[in-house]
């Protein structure tokens, strides 16, 4: 059981690194003309995609782990649903039914078909000035591309990803159920989101244990949680984002800021902070609530806890082309240090059966609350919409760790054969030495080809 938990683990601990930018209004329903219940939804994005994802295994593992599957097929229908129930009410739906087979996996199971509800809430308005929406929710915060430390409601939230790209994983993932009110005036806005805890908390999902049906609020509302964000237009394009946290206890700060220089650069920053344990003491202690870790840690951890900085800095360039570059630096304080690199890749030599498991856990769960292992990373980024020919689109970005050099790098390819079809692909390539961040993963290499059809 341990190992096909940390193979799913170890899946997601590359791709737990931030996303697009947002901001207050991104959440305020947009008013449309009244319509009867049962008409058309006002607004609406149906497609059907089926895709195939080849994975090629790295062989002789420091830490070991059986290899990922071979091959994934999938066909899904992804819809994004609003209707229109009043002059101030909307219903908005967002979801994805799932029809899917893989490696060892058997066909058909209860594995076969899933549905993942990523949002279903309600919104009202008054005024033009207090909107309030109440239901599961997809809230995103933060301006970064690499890596989001005031994303708070990012955690748990990944099922299954098809793609490493901040930007998919930012839209794909579930929704948190909770009211969220805000005010928005001439130069400032006020939020206001409260999540109640619906469930009790529960392990990491093995990848032949996912639900079927079920809306898995263990996933995100296990934990009562509370968040305050405060925009303020100080001067030109300046309007720094305040936020405030709570989760168990925990309190944690943020800021958002960006600001343009001319037509082609725009600056960001991204900060978190707050008092919490390391990423892997974290980790420990979560293994062991969930009855998954043994109570003797599988490498050193401690009790001590401090004040824990996140941060992303970069800035954007368009060119004239029409491409868009992005680098940015990404620290994240509470990630593994050069003591826990040298514990973990010891303790996979150690010749205990058990450990591997214990040990791909602690690194998985990065993964699993979106967080990057690695303290620092460098993330490049590169969004070219009409590359050569004016229905191709070409993404790629380099996220690489800071202490070892190792990375992953992605390309992404969409040829838009009409309005309706699509045909694309894209490539992830891990690299680095056996032991280092990236290079220890057990997979090396990704490909997905994917035809799209949208309604």
């Amino acid at each position: 059981m341990k190992t096909r938990l940390a193979i799913a683990l170890a899946a997601l601990c590359a791709s737990g690194l931030g996303a697009h930018a947002d901001s207050d209004l991104d959440n305020i329903p947009t008013a449309s003309t009244q319509q009867p219940a049962d008409a058309l939804p006002a607004r609406y994005n149906i497609y059907v995609q089926s895709d195939l994802t080849l994975s090629a295994p790295r062989g002789a593992l420091v830490v070991p782990l059986a290899s990922p599957p071979s091959w994934d097929a999938r066909l899904f229908a992804d819809a994004r649903l609003q209707w229109q129930l009043g002059s101030d009410l909307t219903f908005s739906y967002s979801g994805r039914l799932n029809l899917r087979a893989e490696e060892g996996l058997a066909f058909p199971s209860h594995e076969t078909i899933r549905h993942d509800l990523r949002e279903a809430y309600l919104s009202w308005q008054a005024g033009g000035v207090v909107f309030v929406q109440l239901g599961r929710i997809n809230l995103k915060s933060g301006v970064a591309l690499g890596f989001n430390p005031t994303d708070f409601f990012k955690t748990r939230a990944v099922v299954e990803p098809l793609s490493a790209d901040p930007t998919v994983l930012r839209e794909d993932r579930l929704g948190t159920v909770m009211l969220l009110g805000q005010a928005v005036w001439a130069g400032a806005s006020l939020m206001l989101a409260l999540a109640p805890k619906l469930a009790r908390d529960t392990p990491p999902y093995a990848n032949d244990a996912l639900r079927n049906f079920d809306p898995m609020f263990d996933r995100t509302n296990a934990r009562g949680r509370a968040l305050v964000k405060m925009s303020v237009d100080l001067f030109d394009d300046v309007s720094p984002e305040l936020l405030a946290y709570a989760e168990d206890g925990r309190i944690r700060f943020g800021l958002n800021l960006t600001k343009g220089f001319g037509q082609a650069v725009v600056a960001y920053l991204e900060w978190a902070g707050g008092t919490r344990p390391s990423l892997a003491d974290d980790a420990f202690e979560d293994g062991v609530r969930a009855g998954v870790l043994p109570s003797v840690p599988p490498l050193p951890v401690g009790a001590r806890r401090g004040f824990s900085h996140d941060l992303a800095v970069g800035a954007s360039y368009a060119t004239a082309l029409g491409i868009t570059f992005n680098l940015e630096y990404d620290y994240h304080q509470a990630g593994f240090s050069g003591t826990d690199w040298r514990n973990w890749f010891a303790g996979g030599s150690s010749g205990d059966p058990d450990l591997p498991g214990e040990l791909w856990f602690l690194r998985g769960y990065a993964g699993d609350q979106q967080e990057p292992v690695a303290r620092q990373s460098l993330f490049l980024r590169a969004d070219w919409p009409h590359a050569v020919y004016t229905n191709l689109a070409l993404t790629g970005f380099v996220d690489t760790d800071l202490r070892d050099g190792s990375g992953l790098a992605q390309v992404t390819a969409d040829y838009y054969l009409s309005p309706q079809w699509t045909v694309g692909g894209l490539a992830d390539i891990y690299y680095g030495g056996r032991r280092s961040d990236f290079g220890s993963l057990p997979q090396s290499v990704n490909v997905l080809a994917k035809v799209t059809r949208y309604f």
